[in-house]
């Protein structure tokens, strides 16, 4: 794998790191700021909301520029939100640095993505994307939980300072390691757009909605689940998160892998295992041992669809990738919005903290339902396009284009 790779992922380590850590960090900012636990978790709504919004927004103005020049510009602005979150007076200005570091998000792991895919051989494509989305996971190993101690310790401003210091790491890596590829000729906004028309496409991305958005249903959940259900005491929710981001570094990995044999296979193995722990996690929840081993099994289960979903997403979109992938990435994030609010319907009803997993299994079913629906119509599609045959030298019938 190129060393290119590397930078990509110190920047995904970074990007992750900032993400999640605030979750961890809520009533330190909201003391601090004299707000609301509530409110305070605008910055977490913001921040997601940012990346659907940002995503599409950014990777249209960086279609006039270099792929590295736009990567570049992204981690610069990543810096500066996270800045200006670290140097906040009042809410309102951290909130504006959270939005403003979130926009760079969807768009670098989109420009990330088929980077990453165009420095390998064709059959190692879902690998390298993985290699680059490992250091989202292994954020959550080790960034989150680092920087949650840190802002509890020494405040969590400094956390933030720390992320912007791994954001300029992530520029100098971009700068120096990645190709300054060449940007594909005859590609305007209008192709990327004309993506969008490929039902494949729209697919792929519905499937990263609902696939991603079962995670998140039982996982934005977990911590009052673990401790009014199986018992755990609040200082253990950070270890099993911890927990929770090993499973992910190993789905990724092996999902990398996998995808780039049997793609389709390895989503339905995924996405039905996915909804049946998830189904199992309101039993298993009642046990300390049982409640921890089924976490890991929802993190490795979760991020083995990312490098399949974001390779089908570049595959299907292949004449114009860049802005399909990085909405893709918008749409992982729409997920966690989704499933957050549908678990906190559920909850509000009564239904009690393990209710969200039931959530989260009906929405990986519902993926899983589209991965079949998706392998079907292209299956139809292809059985449907007659070869060329040619008599006397003319063509009796034109073969209809094929996605693949």
């Amino acid at each position: 794998m190129p060393l290119a790779l590397l930078a990509l992922a110190i920047g995904a380590f970074g990007i992750g790191t900032t993400e999640f850590v605030i979750m961890g960090l809520l009533p330190e900012v909201a003391g601090d700021f004299g707000v609301s636990i509530p409110t305070a978790g605008f910055l977490v709504t913001g921040y997601a909301l940012g990346v659907v919004l940002g995503a599409p927004l950014m990777t249209a103005l960086g279609t006039k520029i270099s792929r590295k020049r736009m990567l570049m510009l992204l981690m610069g602005l990543f810096i500066a939100g996270n800045l200006l979150s670290a140097v906040a007076p009042v809410f309102g200005v951290m909130l504006a640095g959270r939005v403003i570091a979130s926009l760079a998000h969807g768009a670098f792991f989109g420009i990330g993505s088929v980077v990453a895919a165009e420095l390998v051989v064709p059959e190692k494509k879902a690998g390298a994307i993985a290699m680059m989305f490992t250091g989202l996971t292994v954020a959550n190993v080790v960034g989150v939980p680092l920087g949650t101690f840190v802002g509890q310790t020494l405040g969590w401003r400094t956390t933030f300072a720390l992320v912007a210091a791994l954001g300029v790491l992530g520029l100098a890596g971009v700068a120096k390691l990645v190709p300054d590829l060449p940007k594909p000729e005859g590609v305007r906004l209008r192709h990327e757009l004309a993506a969008f028309r490929n039902v494949q496409v729209l697919l792929a991305m519905a499937m990263t909605v609902l696939g991603f958005g079962g995670v998140f249903a039982a996982v934005t959940y977990l911590a009052p689940m673990m401790t009014d259900v199986a018992g755990y005491a609040d200082s253990s929710v950070t270890w099993l998160l911890v927990l929770f981001g090993l499973g992910m570094v190993a789905g990724n990995l092996v999902g990398g892998k996998l995808a780039d044999r049997a793609l389709m296979p390895l989503l339905y193995v995924s996405l039905g295992a996915l909804a049946v722990v998830l189904s199992l996690f309101t039993l298993t929840a009642q046990n300390k041992i049982a409640a921890a081993v089924t976490i890991v099994l929802i993190g490795a289960l979760g991020f083995a669809t990312v490098p399949p979903l974001q390779k089908r997403v570049l595959d299907q979109a292949s004449g114009a990738p860049t802005l399909a992938s990085a909405v893709n990435i918008g749409a992982f994030n729409l997920g966690n919005a989704l499933s957050a609010w549908l678990g906190g319907i559920v909850i509000a009803a009564g239904l009690g903290y393990t209710a969200p997993n039931w959530v989260g299994a009906a929405l990986a079913a519902s993926a899983l339902v589209l991965a079949i629906l998706s392998a079907a119509l292209e299956r139809r599609a292809t059985a449907a396009a007659p070869s060329l045959v040619v008599t006397g030298g003319a063509p009796v019938e034109k073969a209809t284009p094929v996605h693949h």
